[in-house]
């Protein structure tokens, strides 16, 4: 694994912030007005538009996420040149060697990004999401690691309750991209919704973490800001998209993202990669979650981040003994190369992996 040149990293990070700035612009226009409102002890920013039938108000971000609060302040002075920004993903892809995400996974991302999904705080999880380390990291990772059929989003709940806002109809936005997308029903309740799939078997999927018991796990829950999608119901799942760190999608003038930290990202693949089943496309899932685990640990040791890997092993390992015995069984299963890189990235010899550090 390599780094890839300064240039490329200043030229990468420079895209994320113009992707952000032109998500912004199309989102929030100038003849409306930003507003504070407090909620259960903290500061949101909303976004009020003026319409015939009175304010159309729309969530915006946390006061404290200084990404978002920089740019309320500088709102109008925004500036946003699309073929600028196609120039510079045309450059890390072909230059600095940068793969983007397959065209129709970019083009159903693109579409909820518009509609307002990572505004709305969703994160892009699983193998799209993992194509956009390799530039937040300034590595090169090899596509195969990348390569998925479907495109998995999440939400927490109480994000999805609180923030008064929602999507458009998602069936509505999917068959923009495709007409072809259907709804698919949940087994254990088919009034609600959690997947949508075209007629070649693309699937786009919603997840949520449990809220505090296992009695939710295989029910969906009801995600009011979802535009009319429901959630399934994952464990372990709330410690992935904890604190999730924007990024951009080399996908046409790119597409500004919310994706899990990497660090937890890596260490989620361990727990998921026991959790599979042991058919033959379970063992091909396992098998991707290992090798990406190990990508990603050595990608952080390559970048000096091993200490915030260390620091997602140690909370989950805290979390208790069903998280410990996932960890375990997915480092049981890593080839030796892919536990080396993790062992490395820990600071530990292979043989105490599976220990607290």
């Amino acid at each position: 694994m390599k780094t890839i040149d300064l240039i490329y990293r200043t030229m990468f990070a420079e895209l994320a912030q113009r992707s952000l700035d032109g998500q912004f612009q199309a989102d929030f226009p100038l003849e409306g007005r930003f507003v504070t409102v407090p909620v259960k002890g903290k500061d949101y920013w909303y976004f009020d538009l003026p319409t015939p039938d009175g304010d159309k108000r729309r969530y915006v971000g946390p006061h404290s996420d200084e990404a978002i609060t920089s740019r309320v302040m500088a709102h109008k002075e925004l500036k946003d040149d699309i073929r600028e920004r196609r120039r510079m993903v045309g450059t890390l892809r072909r230059s600095a060697g940068l793969a983007g995400p397959d065209p129709f996974a970019g083009d159903i991302t693109k579409a909820l990004a518009d509609a307002g999904l990572f505004r709305l705080r969703a994160v892009l999880i699983g193998s799209v999401a993992f194509g956009a380390y390799a530039g937040h990291l300034g590595v090169r990772l090899p596509s195969s690691a990348m390569q998925t059929g479907d495109a998995d989003f999440a939400q927490d709940f109480a994000i999805s309750a609180g923030v008064a806002d929602s999507l458009p109809p998602v069936l509505n936005l999917l068959q923009t991209v495709d007409p072809g997308f259907r709804p698919i029903p949940h087994q254990a309740d088919r009034a609600k919704v959690i997947a949508f799939q075209n007629g070649k078997g693309y699937r786009v999927e919603f997840l949520t973490g449990n809220r505090g018991s296992d009695d939710y796990t295989g029910k969906p829950s009801p995600m009011p800001a979802l535009g009319g999608a429901s959630a399934e119901n994952l464990r372990f799942l709330d410690y992935l998209i904890y604190e999730p760190v924007r990024t951009v999608l080399l996908h046409r003038e790119g597409i500004n993202v919310l994706v899990p930290a990497p660090e937890r990202y890596a260490i989620h693949k361990l727990i998921v990669a026991s959790r599979r089943s042991t058919d033959a496309l379970g063992r091909a899932k396992r098998d991707k979650d290992l090798q990406q685990a190990a990508l990603l640990s050595e990608a952080l040791t390559l970048t000096r981040q091993s200490d915030l890997l260390a620091d997602a092993y140690q909370e989950a390992w805290d979390r208790g003994a069903s998280w410990r015995e996932a960890i375990n069984a997915g480092i049981a299963m890593m080839p030796g190369n892919a536990k080396a890189a993790l062992a490395a990235a820990l600071g530990v010899k292979i043989g105490d992996l599976g220990t607290s550090l």
